[in-house]
């Protein structure tokens, strides 16, 4: 990629200098190159404030620091879940367990590359770890997105059909077994959806001392790159979004009409809505300071659910909250000898007195 000159420090003088910067940047995310300039173009409106604007440096370093604790929490808590899944999972096989095990370790993956996201938001989304690295961490996070909605997907489908056929005989070890080679198959497919990424991840150099980690389609013959990249972001859409929305959705629906015409006494059904707001709204500076400070902040709270994970469909079942007190009590030497001593008290304060 050129570098661009006409951008020194990320800013446009003018509509001439910030149509320069964009003809030289026909990459899928060289708009990045200074949001002032699309701005410009956009409502012929310059807002010089953006510069330098100390909100927008504090809420870069809160990002950051939220990324740093999702990290940690994240590493810990999936850890936990991982090791209760595998000590639960030897002595009873189910298809949930599977995918619930392979949601826990797809985020772990994930939040192992948060601090270098973090690193690169505090410092104004400028990439300092060169391109090997910027090629490993932008793919490994794309390829456990789609991973972990494929297993999300999946532990959906998979309840439908434990529940509508629990009154029939099906083995545990069949079903796990199979939700093993669907966890194949998960993995596969998200590796395939993510190699554009891989391939085309590069470094970008769009002013002196700014370089971006981005992905950047090369023009070959009668497509445009932006062309490649609308159709690049409609496969992100659909397999990460629209069909995962619609199955959900649908087994979820068809569960509820299930419970509902068998009554089944003392059941429990979760519905998690899905609610999409759709706005009109004018192009106007102000919208745009707006996105750029509301959209990382969504970035930002979107994962958090990489924590969250664990807590949701592993920590708050009764077996695996007695299998962490167990492995608390075992780690603990304090609570360990607690534990033998309340027994004994016990048995003492029952004993007949002479």
């Amino acid at each position: 990629m050129e570098r661009n000159d006409t951008a020194s420090g990320g800013a446009c003088e003018s509509e001439l200098e910030c149509r320069a910067a964009l003809d030289n940047c026909t990459g899928a995310l060289d708009a990045n190159l200074s949001v002032r300039c699309w701005l410009h173009l956009l409502t012929r409106e310059y807002d010089s404030t953006l510069q330098g604007d100390p909100s927008s440096l504090a809420l870069r370093v809160m990002i950051a620091l939220v990324y740093s604790v999702v990290c940690a929490l994240g590493l810990v808590g999936n850890a936990l879940a991982l090791y209760l899944l595998h000590s639960r999972h030897r002595q009873k096989q189910s298809s949930i367990d599977c995918f619930v095990m392979g949601l826990a370790f797809t985020d772990l993956q994930f939040v192992l590359t948060l601090p270098f996201w973090a690193v690169d938001t505090a410092l104004d989304f400028r990439w300092p770890f060169g391109q090997i690295m910027c090629k490993i961490v932008s793919s490994v996070t794309t390829m456990n997105m789609y991973a972990s909605v494929f297993f999300l997907t999946s532990m959906s489908v998979a309840r439908y059909y434990s529940i509508t056929s629990s009154l029939k005989m099906h083995g545990h070890r069949s079903a796990a077994i199979r939700a093993k080679w669907v966890s194949l198959g998960i993995w596969a497919v998200s590796f395939l959806a993510t190699l554009p990424h891989t391939v085309y991840s590069t470094i970008a150099q769009v002013a002196p001392d700014e370089e971006l980690c981005l992905v950047r389609f090369p023009e070959s013959g009668s497509w445009n790159p932006q062309q490649v990249l609308g159709l690049y972001q409609m496969q992100k859409v659909l397999l990460g979004f629209v069909i995962p929305l619609v199955v959900i959705s649908l087994c979820y629906l068809l569960l509820l009409r299930f419970v509902m015409s068998r009554r089944i006494l003392g059941s429990a059904l979760t519905l998690w809505a899905v609610l999409i707001k759709f706005d009109m709204v004018p192009f106007s500076n102000a919208f745009y300071n707006a996105q750029a400070y509301a959209f990382p902040l969504s970035v930002c709270l979107a994962h958090t659910n990489s924590c969250l994970n664990p807590v949701l469909y592993c920590l708050i079942r009764r077996e695996f909250r007695a299998g962490l007190k167990e492995l608390v009590i075992r780690a603990t030497p304090s609570y360990r000898s607690l534990a033998q001593m309340l027994p004994r008290k016990a048995k003492v304060a029952e004993a007949p007195t002479v």
